[in-house]
């Protein structure tokens, strides 16, 4: 190891980390330091002192309003506007403007599956994974405009060998190989409570993904930033691995985005309860933003209208459009600047004596950006609002609430109303419908699309496993 990094070291009180070096062999002693010359030293001494040793809280706006959102159907005022947004979106695509932009950094381990979560299983007859689900969205998507989607994959030290091997084993489900762009999240060192980095084992840090926040400025560490700039692509599509219900690409809300001149658009669905684990989108001082549903004031979660609804009723559900040239200036200092999200957590570390210590209580630090965070940050920044039952049944639990059990269901729903509103009668028990039944995106990637094609069947019977392919 150069001195000047062992100074580095020394300089901002994380030597510590260097206590095995000198025992480990030489490809550990490559490993530890790539793992210390990957982060901004001066930054980490700062975070340390700011977020790690003082418990440095998010102060909340002084003054929380509703956020004020387009709303899903057209009404009279927005009807001439959507018209021309859903032309955008389809003119964007045409024209290649739109990339595709999947944050997969998470292995399904609450899920009990080790893997990649993208891998999971997780359609009602077919049981594709993840992936496929959203490979043949934007596969239909390329396909109708003419035009291939680039697809830009955030992947996690963690999983981004496993997911590469994946695909390649799967053909990339029909994709082009050229136009997926695989990188990977960066990591944040774990701290002690007095601020010092923390060994994972004699040759690595403690290290954890920086959080969906840190996608912004992977897309830019990556080159997946220059890779859009050299095709063309304007605006990235944003999502996240775990909800099958996704519409990958949404033209309507894309160029509501772009005509808005919106530099972050993000979805909305009305909160199931008050106190539903989602973000919250409100005005804040002024700005849009979004605040987590544990910061929320419980006095605001529970307010209601003259009318019984909620008047803080706005959740947010991690689906986004985003202007490349934004992500550009988000980076231009070279330091992503959106805050740090403080977690005392339970950190399994290497003592002083080399022994690994697995702790029965909260012994670290942990920190994270969030996309959202960026909202308040972009010119015109909008929401629209779209239907939970539509677009929204994500995968996080194994059983229970947001679970496999939970999703098929919802997707099966979801297939059935499709199916009904092109004249298809569904078998129904109690009001649900009595068969699993799934629509390949490759046939219909939405209802009115679906009323299009000529379909198999005149009815789906009770207990029949239906697929339509395309």
């Amino acid at each position: 190891m150069d001195t000047a990094l062992r100074e580095k070291l020394e300089s901002i009180h994380q030597q510590n980390v260097l206590r095995f070096y000198d025992q480990l062999n030489s490809e550990s002693q490559k490993k530890l330091e790539s793992q210390l010359r990957a982060l901004d030293l001066d930054h980490i001494a700062e975070l340390a002192e700011t977020q790690v040793k003082e418990k440095a809280a998010l102060p909340l706006p002084k003054n929380i309003e509703p956020a004020k959102a387009y709303p899903r159907e057209a009404d009279a005022q927005h009807r001439g506007l959507y018209h021309d947004a859903e032309k955008r979106g389809h003119e964007l695509l045409r024209q290649g403007k739109i990339g595709a932009f999947l944050v997969a950094g998470g292995q399904g381990t609450r899920l009990g599956y080790d893997g990649p979560k993208g891998e999971y299983p997780v359609t009602p007859v077919k049981h594709k994974p993840l992936f496929q689900v959203f490979a043949e969205q934007l596969r239909a998507y390329g396909r109708d405009s003419g035009k291939s989607i680039p697809w830009y994959i955030m992947t996690s030290t963690v999983n981004d060998a496993p997911t590469r091997a994946f695909f390649k084993k799967h053909n990339y489900f029909g994709y082009s190989p050229g136009d997926i762009f695989f990188f990977e999240q960066g990591m944040m060192p774990a701290f002690s409570m007095n601020g010092e980095m923390l060994l994972g084992a004699k040759d690595s840090l403690a290290l954890s993904p920086d959080g969906h926040g840190g996608s912004l400025s992977a897309l830019n560490r990556s080159g997946a930033l220059e890779d859009m700039r050299k095709r063309g692509v304007e605006h990235l599509s944003y999502f996240q691995v775990d909800n099958p219900l996704v519409h990958t690409i949404d033209p309507l809300f894309l160029g509501l985005h772009d005509l808005t001149g919106s530099e972050m658009s993000s979805k909305t669905i009305p909160k199931a309860t008050a106190l539903e684990k989602v973000g919250n989108f409100v005005i804040g001082d002024g700005k849009l933003q979004v605040i987590e549903y544990s910061d929320l004031p419980e006095q605001l979660a529970l307010q209601t209208n003259s009318d019984g609804t909620l008047r803080f009723n706005a959740g947010s559900i991690a689906i986004h459009a985003v202007r490349r040239t934004f992500v550009e200036r988000l980076n231009q200092s070279g330091r992503l600047e959106l805050p740090w999200h403080r977690a005392e957590k339970k950190v399994p570390y290497i003592d002083e004596n080399g022994k690994e210590v697995k702790p029965d209580k909260p012994n670290a630090v942990k920190l994270e950006q969030f996309v959202f965070d960026a909202i308040p940050l972009a010119k015109n920044p909008i929401v629209y609002t779209t239907d939970r039952a539509e677009e929204f049944s994500p995968v996080k639990n194994a059983e229970g609430v947001d679970s496999p059990a939970t999703s098929k269901r919802d997707q099966t729903r979801r297939a059935a109303r499709w199916l009904e509103s092109a004249g298809i009668e569904i078998a129904k028990k109690n009001g649900e419908p009595d068969a699993e039944i799934e629509i390949s995106p490759l046939f219909a990637t939405s209802a009115p699309q679906l009323r299009t094609r000529k379909l198999p069947m005149q009815r789906v019977g009770s207990g029949e496993k239906t697929y339509i392919e395309g």
